[in-house]
């Protein structure tokens, strides 16, 4: 039989509700990722992908934060039922609710390719810290580690040009 595996979100998006995870990986091929991503509260940080993303809202309603190339922070809003493209090297950062899901398909990541998490000082804007991973695997959850490191160091939350701490969420 081909692999042509079938996923039924509201399912999907119980079961991550009922159990706590933020994310289940639905497939991991060479040429495709699938996820359904539970909304994170504290989610602050942009996300730098070094591949295309197309984001469906099964459930709830999102703001998709993203850097112009200028630099300035703009809102996309996307409501349940609608999905948005969101090109490879645009930073960007999906925040939405624990009780709304959303689906994201995009390429699993080639040989090399670095995944980068940028967080931005609240106060004037200026970049606090920047991680980065390879990520092999989406079911290791890399914006969960990435907060983890982050959220540790009180250095990485401190912003240089203008002493701001970020809180811990």
């Amino acid at each position: 039989m081909l692999p042509m595996p079938i996923a039924d979100l509201e399912a999907i998006s119980r079961e991550l509700a009922e159990s706590g995870e933020r994310v289940r990986v639905l497939w991991q091929q060479p040429d495709t990722l699938a996820f359904v991503a539970r909304g994170r509260e504290y989610r602050s940080e942009f996300h730098i992908n070094p591949s295309d993303e197309v984001m469906y809202m099964i459930k709830g309603q999102m703001n998709l934060h993203f850097r112009t190339p200028e630099g300035k922070e703009d809102i996309a809003v996307l409501r349940e039922g609608s999905s948005i493209y969101t090109a490879s090297g645009i930073p960007h950062s999906p925040r939405f609710p624990p009780d709304a899901f959303l689906l994201v398909l995009e390429r699993k990541r080639r040989a090399g390719e670095v995944d980068r998490f940028q967080w931005f000082c609240p106060s004037c804007d200026a970049l606090l810290h920047e991680e980065s991973f390879m990520v092999s695997d989406y079911a290791l959850d890399p914006v969960s580690k990435a907060y983890q490191t982050f959220c540790d160091s009180e250095a990485f939350r401190t912003c240089k040009s203008c002493g701001t701490v970020m809180p811990r969420p």
